[in-house]
């Protein structure tokens, strides 16, 4: 049977040009052939042996319970040195400085708020911004005055961020040293700044039980 090319050769209607699809196909092989005769570029050997960059692992974390039992044994001269070392929880790796307290360290009068927030995390100090000027008014108002037989604590030693509502975990990783906070105080009063520290409070009030017994 005749092919198709030479019908159309005999009818002098051969084609001068090449179909679309045959040419792509064509030069498709040809970039193939090409390819396929030129040596290619071994994969550098560093690349495929690299090791994986070292990620450091985190300290392992103190056990709860003897973590418990050193911080309960602290005195205030290693108090705020202490405070700033842990990392209890993940508030050190965001906090500027630690806000351990400031005060009376034989203080009867114990004001405890709930968490720094900037210009307390700047300084290291707490109730250093607005609400710190209002409660110093307050204490004037009464016939004292900060630092003279009156103490000042945050329930967590660390700003959270955004001043955000402390979480359970950070509470819990912080209530060692509140507690200890008070048992060197042993104050006759002591004033939660705030339904978040009255809460907190209630979980260390068989510690201010035991004092006041």
């Amino acid at each position: 049977m005749a092919r198709r090319d030479d019908v159309l050769a005999e009818l002098n209607l051969a084609p001068t040009w090449r179909l679309r699809a045959r040419a792509a196909t064509g030069e498709r092989d040809a970039a193939v052939e090409e390819r396929a005769a030129t040596p290619q570029a071994p994969m550098a050997a560093a690349a495929m042996d690299e090791a994986p960059a070292y990620v450091a692992e985190p300290p392992p974390q103190e056990d709860a319970g003897v973590r418990r039992m050193r911080i309960a044994a602290l005195e205030w001269q290693s108090f705020a040195a202490d405070v700033a070392a842990c990392t209890a929880c993940g508030l050190c790796r965001t906090r500027t400085k630690t806000v351990p307290g400031v005060g009376d360290a034989r203080a009867e009068w114990l004001f405890v708020g709930e968490a720094p927030g900037a210009e307390e995390d700047a300084r290291g100090e707490p109730f250093v911004g607005q609400a710190g000027r209002l409660l110093d008014n307050m204490l004037a108002a009464i016939g004292v005055a900060r630092g003279k037989g009156v103490y000042i604590a945050n329930v967590l030693k660390c700003r959270p961020p955004n001043n955000r509502t402390p979480a359970p975990l950070e509470v819990d990783a912080c209530r060692p040293y509140l507690e200890r906070q008070i048992a060197l105080l042993q104050p006759r009063l002591v004033v939660a700044l705030g339904r978040s520290a009255a809460n907190t409070l209630l979980g260390v009030d068989a510690t201010i039980a035991s004092l006041r017994g």
